[in-house]
């Protein structure tokens, strides 16, 4: 570091300002790679416009959507990435169905060690979960089936099976087929669970345990876990938790055809054959809808085709894994969304374009611009409004019978904290939050999400990491939300007192504030 220094005392004008950002970038560079496993690399010198990236950034903050973490390899380099405050780096997130890619993956590496292979029966490895009567279309069942998501079940029963008490191989093999198998694409969730139940059968270990020592290991991934239902199977469709780090480090073993530190882990024939295009999902669609929509482009092993030769991993509410082999390049995304496709096309739209075949000049200006933009990504926090911030405020309310089985909510505001009990059930919950800032914490009050009605173990994960901010909205009104910092989602409740009355509506980021809940109370006396 010395060196930069004489070259600022010599180094004047521009010269100056040009040391001055690459001092900036050699700083934070080195800094991620105290945090990061990949190297770090100058946008320009891997091709790639700063200045594009700022403007994807840029876009985002205009956008509809909610983005948590966004990461940017190019040729195996960490180029750009950061994370809206209050999500973090050290943070794992949901992955919804990108979950589904790394079922396939360890059905890669079953197949690879010799275990099985894509054309086996899948009635073959559950003899006592057979109905009576085998019909013809079941019998034909294969594993290839199950990972290009063609079943022949329809409708998708993922939901109601996942919500019963049942046992949920038995179930899926009681429904009916009625097309035959291979011919029809019908995502249905409940058939990767049965890839992941397969893996569990033929190991004796969880999907999430095999994984461990042949991909999570070797690609230095920690802290995962996954969600299981009551037999003890990982839900395999959905319920793995991952850092944004650990989705690139996928990524780009993915574009490495299997390949990682100089050690094939998966076969490069199992890359391939997993990640090119084996179905069509909407063969009947006008080609210029198929030109305007990733979803069109073809479904592999669990994975999705995509626009401009690419492939990725995606999960409900904007989790991506997005692998771009004719650009030697990785972008990996968690968000909440209700237009993932919208999402994809700022990709595309700012992105793609940002990339060029060789490295482009240097832009400190730019560098500069983007590091302190990629620093300072944030998701506001409430903001009081009116002229009336209450300071001092406590208050205990019961609360009239409602579907979330909250009997009392108890408010302690000091200062600059708002102290909510809730009582719901048998059990208190205790929440902090920050007047207009985020205050970190955690909780084991379990988040808004898709499959918390599914019958599942959830004790593991808690207690949920959250962080919290609260604002006053007027002198009666007072407004709290509470984001789920591991998941894509958040919930937010305004309470309007009326002297010794309570009305308040509860709305979930999950369904984008409709459906809201009504909770009605008094004071205690």
């Amino acid at each position: 570091m010395h060196t930069y220094y004489l070259s600022l005392v010599q180094i004047t004008g521009k010269k100056l300002l040009f040391v001055a950002a690459l001092f900036l970038f050699f700083n934070s560079a080195l800094y991620a790679q105290k945090t990061l496993a990949f190297a770090t690399g100058s946008p320009e010198a891997t091709g790639v416009s700063a200045a594009g990236i700022d403007s994807f950034l840029n876009a985002v903050a205009k956008s509809k959507h909610e983005f948590h973490s966004f990461m940017f390899l190019r040729h195996g380099k960490v180029i750009a990435s950061g994370w809206w405050n209050p999500y973090q780096a050290t943070l794992r997130h949901s992955l919804y169905s990108c979950s589904k890619s790394f079922t396939s993956t360890a059905i890669g590496f079953a197949v690879s060690e010799k275990r099985i292979t894509v054309n086996d029966k899948v009635t073959s490895f559950f003899p006592g979960s057979l109905p009576d009567s085998i019909k013809p279309y079941l019998a034909a069942l294969t594993i290839k089936d199950l990972l290009t998501m063609t079943a022949g079940q329809d409708p998708d029963p993922t939901f109601s099976v996942v919500a019963s008490q049942d046992d949920w191989v038995k179930s899926f093999m009681a429904l009916p087929i009625v097309h035959k198998p291979g011919s029809q694409f019908l995502y249905n969730t409940l058939a990767t669970f049965m890839l992941s139940a397969i893996v569990q059968k033929i190991t004796g270990e969880k999907v999430v345990d095999y994984l461990k020592p042949r991909l999570f290991d070797p690609l230095g991934i920690q802290g995962m876990d996954w969600e299981i239902n009551k037999q003890g199977i990982n839900t395999g469709g959905w319920g793995l938790r991952l850092k944004t780090e650990d989705l690139a480090k996928m990524g780009q073993l993915y574009l490495q055809k299997g390949v990682w530190n100089g050690k094939q882990l998966l076969p490069k024939e199992w890359i391939e054959e997993a990640t090119t295009f084996k179905i069509d999902q909407a063969p009947g669609a006008d080609q210029s809808k198929k030109d305007a929509s990733d979803w069109m482009q073809g479904y592999c092993y669990q994975f999705w085709r995509c626009r401009h030769n690419a492939f990725r991993a995606d999960g409900a509410f904007g989790q991506y894994i997005v692998v771009m082999p004719d650009q030697d390049a990785v972008i990996a995304i968690t968000s909440e969304t209700s237009d993932m496709q919208g999402e994809l096309d700022l990709v595309w739209k700012y992105l793609l374009p940002a990339m060029h075949p060789a490295a482009l000049p240097a832009d400190p200006g730019s560098d500069t611009r983007l590091q302190n933009h990629l620093v300072a990504l944030n998701l506001p926090p409430l903001k009081n409004t009116g002229n009336a911030a209450n300071t001092e405020f406590k208050k205990t309310f019961s609360i009239q019978p409602n579907n979330l089985h909250i009997s009392s909510i108890a408010f302690a505001v000091n200062g600059n904290v708002c102290h909510v009990t809730l009582k719901k059930d048998s059990a208190n919950y205790e929440l902090n939050f920050g007047d207009t800032k985020w205050l970190p914490g955690q909780t084991n009050l379990q988040g808004p999400g898709l499959v918390t009605a599914a019958r599942e173990d959830f004790s593991f994960m808690a207690p949920y990491k959250v962080a919290g901010s609260f604002a006053w909205q007027g002198s009666q009104t007072l407004q709290i939300k509470l984001c789920y910092t591991e998941s894509p989602h958040s919930e937010t409740i305004t309470f309007h007192f009326n002297q010794q009355q309570l009305d308040a509506d509860v709305a979930y980021s999950f369904n984008y504030g409709s459906n809201k809940i009504a909770l009605h109370g008094e004071a205690g006396k």
